[in-house]
């Protein structure tokens, strides 16, 4: 197994997790609430480097990405743990138990979207930064191959691996649960929110990034709520993507799905401050990229599939104002 980065040991033979806010106090032979890193004999070890429980080609839209290389597919791959117990995860059989894996090193993870003209990967599905270690490698393998790296991510990790992991990192959808502590701690079962808000501010300036926000009736989805999360997004950037996605009972929650006029209200706040709005899991809503001056379509999109339609040259079409995305070569 390769050691771990981001711990230290205690007097007791346990080992102290410093990766993220969890904390984690390890027994020998025990591993962390991720189920990533576990103690052996003292030094914790990554036993979930090169392990993966699924791979797939997915269109990058299905992330949620709509402002990275729109229209492309990229190789998605994912780790079997996390570092929430969320009550509503939606890929808990991956996530919240021990699953079988199979060997994914580097090397052949990279070969692998070469060979699919992928323009880079994305370690999804379950929590990628509890691949802390193999996101380095796999990461800096990919670079030197002219791949990008993109992560769809809880944003719950400490600030030091934040940092170290980000020179790696060209692109995240980070999951903004709430702007109450008390739903983090309540339905996530971590004490989190501040470390997803600095992963969105120290992830903007060195990475691009979406947000996505799951909306659950009576949980998170107050007008002031909605206010306070947009009032957030727009003070670190208002060009950054907000994804309002549609919540329906799952796993442990039996809250009923969220009303399609609730998400509209929210989109209708954010819209005020933000320039792009999309809404998720509600079938054949609109979801195609305006620029925010002229309100031309830059992007079009049904489902999954997208066409640039409105953009030349990296600007918009009509107006000329530069288009707020990432591209791929």
């Amino acid at each position: 197994m390769t050691e771990a980065r981001h711990w230290h040991a205690l007097d007791d033979g346990r080992v102290a997790c410093d990766l993220c806010p969890q904390a984690c106090r390890i027994a020998d032979g025990k591993h962390g609430i991720c189920l990533g890193r576990v103690n052996e004999g003292g030094t914790l070890f990554a036993q979930n480097f090169g392990r993966c429980v699924s791979v797939a080609m997915d269109p990058i839209e299905k992330k949620p990405l709509y402002h990275v290389c729109p229209g492309r597919e990229v190789l998605s791959i994912a780790c079997n743990g996390c570092n929430l117990r969320c009550d509503f995860c939606q890929n808990w059989s991956i996530s919240q138990e021990m699953t079988r894996t199979t060997a994914l090193p580097p090397e052949k993870l990279v070969r692998l979207a070469l060979e699919g003209s992928s323009f880079g990967i994305a370690y999804t599905y379950t929590e990628p930064i509890i691949w802390f270690e193999y996101l380095l490698a796999a990461g800096a393998l990919a670079h030197e191959n002219g791949l990008k790296n993109i992560l769809v991510t809880n944003g719950i990790v400490n600030e030091a691996p934040l940092r170290e992991l980000l020179p790696y990192v060209d692109a995240m959808n980070i999951d903004l649960k709430s702007m109450n502590a008390e739903f983090y701690r309540t339905y996530c079962h971590v004490d989190g929110l501040d470390a997803v808000l600095r992963t969105i501010r120290l992830g903007a300036e060195q990475s691009f990034i979406e947000v996505t926000n799951l909306v659950i009736p009576g949980l998170n989805d107050s007008e002031e709520e909605t206010r306070e999360l947009v009032d957030f997004i727009a003070d670190v950037d208002p060009a950054i993507p907000l994804h309002l996605s549609r919540y329906f009972p799952t796993y442990k929650m039996t809250v009923g799905a969220t009303p399609v006029a609730t998400l509209e209200r929210a989109a209708a706040i954010a819209r005020e401050k933000l320039h792009y709005v999309y809404l998720g899991n509600v079938g054949l809503a609109e979801s195609d990229t305006r620029c925010p001056t002229s309100g031309n379509v830059l992007v079009r999109r049904t489902g999954y599939a997208s066409e640039v339609v409105g953009i030349e040259d990296g600007k918009c079409s009509r107006c000329g104002r530069p288009a707020d995305f990432l591209w791929c070569d």
